[in-house]
Formats: structure tokens, C-alpha cells, sequence
């Protein structure tokens, strides 16, 4: 610095700064020995914030305004200097004006493609890329943690940092939102949301915030935008004859651009094919044929149910007997023509030999013999 750089260096009285590079963060207000007069003017404009440091030690902070520097608005430097009382000499120390205001060039991109579970297609690889905003949230943290003593602090020193953090933290924003792939587009803008206010709490400690994030696009490789688009034109198509007619238009579009490559001959090929198509649409079609009836099935009657009888054998009931087992009850000695007998239909028990069903029964068995006279 020069003789009269010197001189007008202690006769400066305003500290200010009006920053037209639009990508500085921080600078330092160049003073001859870091001099200031007591009594000196500090203008700190909207979107600023002066921070005046003292040997490496941070001490009072200016928001927006004009401030008279005296010692009673300068509490922590006072202490650090040691100014018990009134001060009114040239002192020294470090100005800082750090900016405030958004900067809004920073530029993000995925430089290797991000794994997503997606529900329809599987695991997917996606890129991604975009822009985002940053301002100063804590100059003091900014200046301890950033920073430092550079006199001239640019975006430029601290945005590959800002990407790297941004692209760390896409993957798991992506993963967590748990989206389909289909339905990324319709959802950026709240993803950029969620995104931006992680990076912020990410970022706190150094004095930086994110207020804006903003993903521009979201890409996957060329073998799944495939798959989508014929899905797609199925879908436009709707069933598989339209689906046939829309190649074969495709086609007779695409050989009539083509008049010198055989254009002509697959354009009337595509053409009698088409017309056959439109012709079979307009003739009637026979009726199909009515298959003959079949023959009704016959269904044959339920069988009959056996007859099922009680018999009363030295006062007790016993049964139910079909005829076959009644004839056992005949051979036993059970049944005999005076045993009382009853079937479902009977009103009262009746002996046997009076009804007719029992009959063929009793047809070898004799009668009792008479009593002896």
C-alpha cells in the first residue's frame, strides 16, 4: 500500500460495503493496519450483517443499519480491549460484512445413479438433478466454521461442498418417501420441500440455510422409459386390434417419408392388408351356427326306504327290524303271530298275525297246538 492509500486510510471515516461481483459471501473492509477511528461511521445495507473481530476473537455483530461507532455499541470489543472507560483513539480490528441475501446458482446432480425399491418395476436406478438456493442463517458460526480469515469468501469455495451433502441426502429423501416411480414427476416439488429442510438442519452449525430446492428432472435408464412407453401405447391402443391398426398407420406414414427405400411397396402391402381388415369389418358376418340340444337327463327316483318295525317282546320294545330281520325275530322265537307289532302309519300296536304285510313270515311256522283235553 502506498503513502497516500495510507493517509487516505485514516481519514476514511464510513465503513461500508456495496457488493456488485453477486457471488460473495463474505468480505473483509480493507484498512490500513485494520486502523478504525472511534466516532466512524458503520453502514451495514439490508441483506448484510458487520461482524468486527478482535485478534481471531469474534465480538460484536451490526444488523441492517447505521451505527456511530462508539463504545457503547460496541460492548463485547471494549471487553476484549479493555476499555474501562470513554475511548475516543483509533483502534484496531477486523471488519466483516457477510451477505444475507438468497444466492440462487447453486447446481446439483446425481453423478451416480440412485437405487430405488419401486413397487411396480422393481429395483430402478434413477438420476436426478437440479437447483437449489443458500443464504446465511448464523454469520458468526459462518465465519468460525467456513470462512475464516478469507478476505474474499465466494460461493464458488463452498458450493462442491453443498452438493456433495445434497446428492448424500437424495437417496434416502427418495427412499423415505416411499413414492411410486410413475408418480416422482406430480411429487418433486414436495420432495424439493422435504429435501430443503434437512439439508437446513444438516447445515446449522455451519450457518448456512437452504431455503429453496428445486429438482428440475428425474431420470431412469433407456430399457425402463421403454417399458413405459409401450405401456403406454398399449394403454392408448386399448385392445390389440386397435393396437394393429395403429402400427400398421404408423407404417403407412412412415413409408410414405421413406419414397425412395421400397416406401412404395410396403405402403400398398400395409394398404390391401388395411383394406381387407376394413373390408371383413363391413361385411356381415354369418350367423354361428346353433349347436343342437343335448338330450335331457333323466334323473331316476329315489329308492324306496325299507320298512322299519317295533316289536314288543315280554313288555319291552324292541327294533326298528326291517323284513329281513323281522325273520330272524320269527326264527328266534321273538316274533311270533300273537306278538304285537307297529310301524309308522299303524295307530296301535296290532299282533302280528293281523296284518297282512307279516303274512308270508308265518308261511312255514305252524300254529300253537291245541290244549290237551
Amino acid at each position: 500500500m502506498g503513502l497516500m492509500d495510507r493517509i487516505r486510510g485514516e481519514f476514511i471515516d464510513i465503513l461500508e460495503w456495496t457488493d456488485d461481483s453477486r457471488d460473495t459471501i463474505v468480505w473483509r473492509f480493507p484498512r490500513y493496519e485494520n486502523e478504525i477511528k472511534m466516532g466512524a461511521r458503520l453502514v451495514v445495507r439490508e441483506s448484510q450483517v458487520a461482524v468486527f473481530v478482535n485478534e481471531g476473537q469474534l465480538a460484536d455483530v451490526f444488523q441492517p443499519g447505521t451505527y456511530t461507532l462508539e463504545t457503547q455499541n460496541l460492548p463485547l470489543l471494549s471487553t476484549l480491549k479493555g476499555w474501562k472507560y470513554g475511548f475516543h483513539s483509533p483502534f484496531k480490528a477486523e471488519v466483516y460484512f457477510v451477505n444475507t441475501r438468497q444466492f440462487t446458482d447453486f447446481k446439483w446432480g446425481t453423478q451416480n445413479p440412485v437405487i430405488l425399491r419401486d413397487p411396480e418395476f422393481g429395483m430402478v436406478r434413477v438420476r436426478a438433478f437440479g437447483a437449489f438456493a443458500a443464504r446465511v442463517s448464523d454469520a458468526a458460526a459462518l465465519l468460525r466454521e467456513l470462512a475464516g480469515t478469507d478476505p474474499q469468501f465466494r460461493t464458488e469455495e463452498v458450493g462442491e461442498y453443498l452438493r456433495q451433502l445434497v446428492v448424500s441426502k437424495l437417496g434416502s429423501a427418495l427412499g423415505a418417501a416411499g413414492i411410486p416411480l410413475l408418480d416422482l414427476a406430480a411429487r418433486q416439488d414436495g420432495i424439493g420441500q422435504q429435501l430443503a429442510g434437512v439439508l437446513t438442519e444438516e447445515l446449522a452449525s455451519v450457518g448456512i440455510a437452504i431455503p429453496k430446492f428445486v429438482i428440475e428432472n428425474i431420470s431412469v435408464p433407456p430399457e425402463v422409459e421403454a417399458a413405459i412407453d409401450t405401456r403406454s401405447r398399449m394403454g392408448i391402443a386399448g385392445n390389440l386390434d386397435d393396437y394393429t391398426r395403429f402400427q400398421a398407420a404408423n407404417a403407412i406414414e412412415t413409408a410414405a417419408a421413406n419414397p425412395g427405400g421400397g416406401g412404395e411397396g410396403v405402403g400398398l402391402g400395409v394398404g390391401m392388408a388395411l383394406g381387407q381388415r376394413i373390408a371383413q369389418g363391413l361385411t356381415p358376418q354369418a350367423p354361428a351356427p346353433v349347436p343342437a340340444a343335448a338330450p335331457p337327463v333323466v334323473t331316476p327316483p329315489p329308492l324306496p326306504t325299507a320298512v322299519q318295525w317295533f316289536i314288543a317282546v315280554n313288555g319291552q320294545q324292541q327294533g326298528p327290524f326291517d323284513e329281513n330281520a323281522l325273520a330272524g325275530q320269527v326264527s328266534s322265537g321273538n316274533l311270533t303271530r300273537t306278538t304285537l307289532v307297529w310301524r309308522n302309519g299303524q295307530a296301535n300296536w296290532q299282533p302280528a298275525e293281523q296284518i297282512a304285510e307279516l303274512a308270508p313270515l308265518f308261511a312255514n311256522v305252524p300254529p300253537p297246538l291245541p290244549p290237551q283235553g
